[in-house]
């Protein structure tokens, strides 16, 4: 029997309802793939480059005489290896068999291998035509989608991420930015963080978040941010679509987002916290820096973290004269925590 093969919008539509197959070597999948995929290589790194090399010095038929030997050996441990994925799926029913769709990057030889395997085993098979390349093709067509956006602002400490978590509990669509990105947006915003993701796996997951929130046809929550996050961009379309959506600003105190900002990062080791000061050094100032430093070295953050949250506050001041993006100012919000902040009347205004 043939193995079907589906369009990627087809694919894109049941994606979370099937076990999703990469066969591509580790190293094209660690660099970036569908967030749900898991990953089965027919090649490894080694074997991947050797079979490519011949497919482009010799010939097709040279590539799949060295190719074949390579992926008979791994038969049953790949077959294995996916019985124990079907199992995880199954749950208690037990009786159903999931659908299992394949892909490697073009929608070739790879997976094609694979999808035959799995069929020949009784499983059903779906290969994605045009492969994780017709996919990457999806993800960059998203950003240039008409979302009606709304944006919440505010000066570093306000709370916006925790607002924002908040709001997704609340069942608004959210898109959580900082959190695929693994980094909070200023010198500081990758202690405690996991290894950032490459800049193509930001965008899977960005395009994925965006097709998801975007089904209803409701306003999407997203924080105001820069184009760069850590080592990541917003995608360009996207950011300037952001750039142009009206901006909620939190006004919150000084002292209060300090309050905030130390119980944040007070916990965190000082050498991290001396290097991220370093890294703004030329724009915070020789003699702004050393003082912060010696307040970290002396157990002072909050002495140390108010002259940092001043510098903020003027960098965004500085950024927010470039915009012309319209921004709605909300009344004061003096409550310590975000349940207090919807008792104080903050969804009624933004909602």
């Amino acid at each position: 029997m043939a193995v079907q093969k589906i369009s990627i919008n087809e694919f894109i539509e049941q994606i979370s309802h099937v076990i999703i197959i990469d066969v591509r070597s580790p190293g094209e999948f660690e660099h970036a793939h569908i967030p749900t995929a898991l990953n089965l290589p027919l090649f490894s790194n080694e074997e991947r480059a050797m079979v490519g090399t011949t497919y482009k010095k010799q010939s097709r038929e040279a590539a799949i005489k060295i190719g074949l030997p390579l992926f008979g050996n791994k038969l049953l441990a790949m077959i294995e290896t996916v019985e124990s994925w079907v199992k995880e799926k199954q749950n208690n029913d037990a009786q159903t068999k999931p659908t299992i769709f394949v892909h490697c990057w073009r929608g070739g030889m790879r997976s094609a291998a694979v999808a035959w395997l799995l069929d020949l085993y009784g499983y059903k098979v779906i290969q994605l035509t045009g492969g994780y390349k017709a996919y990457r093709n999806w993800v960059l067509a998203q950003f240039n989608l008409p979302y009606l956006l709304r944006v919440l602002g505010g000066y570093t400490g306000s709370g916006k991420t925790e607002i924002l978590q908040e709001l997704n509990k609340r069942k608004h669509p959210v898109i959580d930015l900082e959190g695929m990105a693994h980094h909070k947006g200023s010198a500081f915003g990758a202690i405690g963080q996991p290894i950032q993701p490459s800049q193509e796996m930001f965008e899977n997951s960005l395009a994925h978040s965006l097709f998801e929130k975007n089904k209803n046809s409701v306003p999407i929550w997203i924080e105001d941010e820069s184009q760069r996050i850590g080592t990541v961009l917003i995608p360009t379309p996207l950011f300037h679509l952001l750039r142009n959506s009206t901006c909620y600003f939190l006004t919150i105190p000084f002292e209060q987002r300090l309050d905030f900002i130390l119980e944040g990062y007070g916990k965190f080791d000082k050498q991290s916290l001396m290097d991220a000061t370093l890294r703004i050094e030329k724009r915070l100032g020789g003699l702004e820096t050393k003082t912060a430093i010696n307040y970290i070295k002396e157990g002072a953050f909050k002495e140390a973290f108010a002259i940092l949250l001043k510098y903020y506050d003027k960098w965004y001041e500085k950024n927010a004269k470039n915009q012309t993006v319209p921004k709605v100012e909300l009344i004061p919000i003096l409550a310590e925590k975000v349940d207090s902040i919807w008792n104080a009347g903050l969804i009624e205004k933004i909602k």
